[in-house]
């Protein structure tokens, strides 16, 4: 299977992050901001959470040869008006939970002549696989993010 190694890479970091989003005190995770102007926890989470839903959206239309061109979209609007103020600490682990398992699902049934398809995203030629090594990645730098900036503080 053309994706089984982003597939691996994908279920064990869900692992490591719902353990490390499930050791976080619900009052700190949405008031601590490690410098002016930067995200609590719960907004970050809200961040990864949004953004993989974002890229997983995109493989998907590209995997369906759908050539759209697709637009980008605004994080610092999604974390204005995203629900993570409001939201306990568990609730958050949940959603990233069941949205990585979608992720997942997603790209474990992949066929093997989609990975490579190409597409535009916001003015980007990206392909379904390089789209789908950014969610890791993405998740992977928040989570080094939290572990230096967050951890300490607590």
């Amino acid at each position: 299977m053309a994706g089984s190694d982003i597939v691996s890479a994908l279920t064990a970091q869900q692992e490591d992050a719902a353990a490390l989003i499930g050791s976080f005190d619900d009052r700190h995770a949405g008031q601590f901001v490690y410098a002016p102007g930067k995200w609590t926890l719960k907004q970050v989470i809200n961040h990864i959470i949004d953004t993989e839903r974002v890229f997983a959206y995109r493989a998907l239309c590209l995997a369906r040869n759908d050539l759209r061109p697709l637009p980008g979209f605004d994080q610092e609007e999604y974390v204005r008006f995203g629900p993570a103020s409001q939201c306990a600490i568990a609730d958050l682990r949940e959603e990233f939970i069941a949205v990585r398992n979608a992720t997942i699902v997603l790209f474990r049934n992949m066929p093997d002549e989609a990975w490579l398809r190409r597409g535009s995203v916001n003015e980007y030629n990206v392909t379904v696989r390089g789209l789908a090594f950014h969610i890791a990645g993405h998740e992977r730098h928040h989570v080094k993010i939290v572990r230096e900036k967050y951890l300490p503080a607590v």
